[in-house]
């Protein structure tokens, strides 16, 4: 498990969704774009809960391992699905470019930062 300090705060989730998070915010910050996400953590009480979190250019987060005694938190869907985004941004450099082309979307250009349906 790792825990995400952004804006003051932190919270405790998955390994994989950490590195997929800061990974697709470093893609953002290379297009000069951001967009909000939304990924499961943590309480202390261990309850599993949804956090929602703007990223982009100007995004100071950070991620570390943890001590967690339960098990690993996993979201497999929006691990692949924030991996995807963050090549396709690398790849062709603007976040339009990921909308038009990204299957899930339907054909017509939504706001490709939508994690709502995952």
């Amino acid at each position: 498990m790792d825990r995400i300090h952004y804006a003051g705060d932190s919270v405790v989730t998955g390994s994989d969704i950490a590195r997929a998070l800061l990974g697709y915010a470093q893609a953002l910050a290379h297009v000069g774009s951001s967009a909000t996400v939304d990924i499961p953590i943590v309480n202390a009480d261990g309850t599993e809960v949804r956090w929602e979190v703007l990223v982009g250019p100007a995004s100071q987060i950070t991620s570390r391992e943890t001590d967690w005694d339960g098990p690993e938190l996993r979201d497999d869907v929006l691990v692949a699905r924030l991996r995807r985004q963050s090549e396709q941004l690398r790849d062709r450099g603007t976040s339009a470019a990921v909308a038009s082309e990204d299957p899930e979307f339907g054909g017509a250009p939504q706001p490709w930062s939508d994690f709502d349906n995952l």
